[in-house]
């Protein structure tokens, strides 16, 4: 027994603390970032190929940089939203990293913050990038500030998801209408997503990692239509399914 835990407390009931790397990667929800990046792959190469003055699929090296500011933004938006819940979460989930006092509330509002700055930092120095990384940076502090019993939080949350297809694209230089309209057919699918979760009640524990490893499949179904003739493009983001999945086994996405 180590020396600072007293003996007259059974070994049973003593507590085995998280390491700091453990912590963060929960609270970060890491097993989801599959899906952000074939959000990022779908926005990109969406744009590359159905822009008239695009780059095409000849700059898909490019898509490295959106890659890393909207993972960034999403795991700034993890750390924040468990920071923000800490007083909810002591009482609904006593097992989550701040409530069990792993990592300290101020800790996690300081990392989320930093990392939402690092993602703005790196959508310079294209003014419509900083622009849309402004506006989700925005969405994702709003949900996270204000999404219990909001009945518009389901909506801030699609829109984040949306915002990475724009985002993403914007990097290419241009915005075109096959992009806005794939951004809002995933603002739909992630806003009822978060429906649903609201109301699984117990079948949340299951149901709703299959629906965010969904949204890989959705990010490939888009490229199946606007890339015609490149399955393998569509098949990479599809990878972000399985690949979601397996890691929630490591990692707990909700």
């Amino acid at each position: 027994m180590p020396p600072n835990i007293p003996s007259a407390v059974p070994e049973g009931q003593i507590k085995s603390r998280r390491s700091r790397a453990r912590s963060h990667l929960l609270l970060a929800r890491v097993s989801n970032l599959p899906t952000v990046w074939s959000n990022v792959v779908a926005g990109f190469i969406g744009a590359a190929v159905t822009a008239p003055s695009g780059p095409g699929l000849d700059a898909t090296a490019g898509v490295l940089v959106p890659l890393a500011s909207l993972s960034l933004f999403y795991t700034g938006g993890m750390f924040l939203n468990d920071a923000f819940d800490a007083g909810v979460d002591a009482a609904a989930r006593p097992e989550r990293p701040i409530p069990s006092g792993d990592i300290s509330r101020r800790e996690a509002f300081a990392v989320g913050a930093a990392m939402l700055v690092l993602g703005e930092l790196l959508m310079w120095p294209d003014v419509t990038s900083l622009a849309l990384g402004g506006v989700l940076a925005a969405a994702i502090v709003a949900y996270d500030f204000n999404h219990k019993g909001n009945p518009v939080a389901p909506f801030v949350m699609g829109a984040c998801r949306g915002l990475v297809y724009l985002a993403a694209a914007s990097h290419t230089g241009t915005v075109p209408a096959a992009v806005a309209a794939g951004a809002g057919l995933m603002t739909a699918y992630v806003a009822s997503l978060t429906v649903v979760a609201r109301k699984a009640g117990a079948e949340a524990r299951w149901l709703v990692p299959l629906l965010i490893s969904g949204i890989s499949l959705l990010d490939a179904a888009f490229l199946l239509v606007v890339v015609p003739g490149q399955p393998m493009v569509a098949g990479l983001a599809a990878l972000g399914c399985p690949l979601t999945l397996a890691l929630q086994r490591w990692v707990p996405g909700d």
